[in-house]
C-alpha cells in the first residue's frame, strides 16, 4: 500500500516539475504519461480484493485448478442431467395427457390456428435474432477470453461435465 502511494506521489512530482521548468517560458511543458503501464502494474482487483487476488492460473497449481474445476463441472452435469430429465418428463407427460384428451373428446385442438401462431412465433424471433446479436457475439468473446486466460480449470470443468452427465 505505501509502495503505491509512493508511486503515485512521485508520478505528481514529475508532472509538476515538468511545468515548472522554466517559468518564464510561454508554451508550458507537459510529460508524457503512460497510463497503461501504470494499470498493468497495479490491476484493479488488488486494490479491491488484496494482493492475493487475480486470474486463478496466478494463484493455484495445476493439480488444484484441474480438482476444482472437475468438481464444480461434475455438480453441474448432474444437476443439468437431472433438470433435464424433469423437464424432458414433464413436457412428454403434459404432451401425452393432450393427445389422450384431444382424441377422448375433452378437448379439440385447431390445429390450422396452432400453425399460424407458430408462423408468426418464428418471424417475430428471427427479427429478435438479427437485433440480439451483437450482444451475443461480446458475451461469446468474454466467454472465450475466460476460457483462454483460466484453460485449466476449464479443462477440468469440461470434463467433470460429461463425467456428471454420464452418472
Amino acid at each position: 500500500m505505501e509502495n503505491r502511494e509512493a508511486e503515485t506521489n512521485a508520478l505528481l512530482r514529475r508532472i509538476k516539475r515538468a511545468g515548472q521548468e522554466d517559468p518564464e517560458s510561454e508554451d508550458e511543458v507537459y510529460e508524457v504519461v503512460d497510463l497503461t503501464e501504470y494499470a498493468r502494474r497495479h490491476q484493479w482487483w488488488s486494490r479491491v480484493f488484496g494482493n492475493n487476488s487475480g486470474p486463478i492460473a496466478e494463484k493455484y497449481s495445476v493439480a488444484t485448478q484441474l480438482m476444482m474445476g472437475g468438481v464444480t463441472g461434475w455438480c453441474a452435469g448432474y444437476l443439468f442431467q437431472r433438470v433435464g430429465k424433469i423437464a424432458a418428463t414433464a413436457v412428454g407427460g403434459g404432451f401425452l395427457l393432450l393427445q389422450i384428451a384431444n382424441h377422448s373428446g375433452y378437448v379439440q385442438v385447431d390445429w390450422k390456428k396452432v400453425e399460424k401462431d407458430v408462423n408468426k412465433a418464428k418471424k417475430h424471433l428471427k427479427k429478435k435474432a438479427n437485433k440480439a446479436a451483437p450482444e451475443i457475439n461480446t458475451f461469446i468473446e468474454e466467454a472465450t477470453d475466460f476460457i483462454k486466460r483460466n484453460i485449466v480449470l476449464s479443462s477440468g470443468f469440461v470434463g467433470g461435465f460429461f463425467l456428471g452427465l454420464a452418472s
